[in-house]
């Protein structure tokens, strides 16, 4: 199988059916929303601000990853989400190693 058909099929079983259904329930679907949003910007915080996350921000975050991790279908679409990404993680690790590319992140000092 080569890597197009592995994005495919997960990108299938994640949008058709996983997100479906966790989508499906309307607090869900708001909960999610908005564990994404902190997500990117705790993601964003960290890459600015040398590692330092707000801690309203950070402690809200893991309130909604414990309440959406209790739902089965909410925590199946999560999880195939992170197995993409991983996956991606992966796939970019491989290709900058071939190519020579070093992504080293300079020092703010």
């Amino acid at each position: 199988m080569n890597i197009y058909d592995t994005a495919h099929a997960l990108a299938a079983e994640i949008s058709r059916e996983l997100r479906e259904r966790a989508m499906s329930d309307e607090t869900n679907r708001l909960l999610l929303e908005e564990y994404k949003r902190l997500q990117v910007r705790l993601q964003m915080s960290m890459v600015g601000a040398a590692g330092e996350m707000p801690g309203e921000d950070m402690q809200r975050f893991q309130q909604l990853a414990a309440l959406l991790y209790m739902n089965s279908d909410v925590q199946a679409y999560l999880m195939a989400e992170m197995q993409m990404q991983k996956v991606l993680a992966d796939v970019f690790k491989i290709l900058t190693d071939a190519a020579g590319v070093t992504l080293d992140i300079p020092d703010k000092n």
